[in-house]
């Protein structure tokens, strides 16, 4: 039996009462049907001066009125849409059942918690294919921190695309730095992600808009890499560790190997008697693709590494080393420069001091330095490998010793 339709209507108007920190009113919706009526929030706000409520629009053609207007004219119509599928069913409805039939409709949209839940759930998906199992916690705690932002600042758990402005994004930046109290290079990597995850969205037809498309992510201060001075290094070099202490002793002794080699954490303690090879002099190189790149890095093995090699050699383990997390490796570390009175020592300053106090002050070339790090390009090399007094003061010398004879004639 065909439902009989006196009246049907659908209104929108502010809640003037329900003004934001921004000073925006919330946008409502009223559907009126015969006698019944249901009310809906349109998740979308306004400032009251910019509201028309003879036209439930907004004035003006800025891009705020543009983008609002649109996206209410996509909710009249999901209405509306709704309204004719109840009509052509042939039965009793209300207009509650208008409401929920087109919000369950809106809500099978892609919203910004479900755009990151599914890149999330893409890189996952990668993890032991071509991604590695330490990259997913950054998008794990990316997510975390972006729900708790919105629910502290929205007081819901999502939102839809429609209801981002570009400053959301930059509040975003402050929370992450100033309320959860994370470094740059934190909000460096979120903020990031959250860019994708929009641009993901837009790629995939989930939004008509690309979200912060024009955001610039901030620069992250240029630093020079820090490497041990020399005292330093025979300091932690000869250091005595108790017996008591034996995981102590083999952080040490990895700092040390990184020092001796370049090797970074994620490479040393995965690397393995296979990645040993000897050249035609007999000499014993060490030959590994890098974890974090998969670019090839090749060293020439020193006494010194050969000597700790030798001391954690076992037979029923494949490393060359055993396994220590990178949290209690990097807790040891910062113990150990404590009692020798280095501030901030961490393991890949072992590293850098390779790169300087092991290569480039010994003369080695740059471009072989590059070769031995597994570096992509000679430019990341010369970053690490930074020219110290000692090499600038020596090359001098030999200038000067050099040009001893020459006249300068003007």
């Amino acid at each position: 039996m065909l439902m009989e339709v006196s009246k049907f209507k659908v209104l929108l108007y502010l809640k003037k009462s329900g003004l934001d920190k921004q000073g925006k009113a919330p946008i409502m919706g009223r559907i009126t049907l015969n006698e019944s009526m249901a009310q809906f929030s349109c998740k979308l706000s306004c400032k009251p001066e910019l509201w028309n409520p003879r036209e439930s629009r907004l004035n003006g053609k800025g891009k705020e009125a543009v983008e609002t207007n649109d996206r209410l004219e996509k909710l009249l119509l999901a209405v509306n849409s709704a309204f004719d599928s109840l009509v052509a069913r042939q039965v009793e409805f209300t207009a509650t059942d208008v409401k929920e039939m087109f919000q369950g409709s809106m809500k099978t949209q892609m919203t910004l918690m479900g755009a990151v839940n599914k890149m999330y759930a893409d890189m996952e998906a990668r993890i032991g294919v071509d991604r590695r199992a330490s990259s997913l916690p950054t998008y794990y705690y990316m997510r975390l921190r972006l729900h708790e932002f919105i629910q502290a600042k929205y007081k819901t758990d999502d939102l839809a695309f429609g209801q981002l402005t570009e400053q959301f994004i930059y509040d975003f930046q402050n929370y992450i730095t100033d309320e959860s109290g994370k470094q740059i290079t934190t909000a460096i990597c979120y903020l990031a992600l959250l860019k994708k995850a929009c641009r993901m969205a837009f790629k995939e037809g989930c939004t008509d808009k690309l979200y912060f498309a024009h955001f610039r992510l901030p620069q992250k201060k240029a630093t020079t890499p820090k490497a041990l001075s020399r005292e330093q290094f025979e300091a932690l070099r000869d250091m005595e560790i108790e017996e008591s202490r034996p995981q102590h002793r083999y952080t040490r002794d990895l700092f040390l190997f990184a020092c001796y080699t370049g090797v970074p954490y994620g490479d040393a303690v995965t690397i393995t008697s296979d990645n040993l090879v000897r050249d035609g002099k007999g000499d014993l190189w060490l030959r590994y693709n890098r974890v974090k790149n998969g670019i090839p890095a090749s060293v020439k093995l020193l006494p010194e590494a050969l000597e700790l090699i030798a001391k954690y050699h076992d037979d029923n383990r494949d490393t060359l080393f055993p396994y220590i997390k990178n949290k209690v490796l990097s807790r040891h570390i910062r113990g150990i420069g404590l009692r020798l009175g280095i501030k901030g020592l961490r393991y890949h300053m072992g590293r850098h001091s390779f790169s300087t106090l092991i290569t480039l002050e010994e003369g080695v070339p740059v471009e072989t330095i590059s070769r031995m790090l597994g570096h992509k390009n000679i430019e990341t090399t010369q970053i690490y490998a930074k020219v110290t007094p000692r090499k600038l003061f020596e090359d001098m010398d030999r200038f000067i010793e050099a040009t001893a004879d020459l006249e300068l004639v003007l």
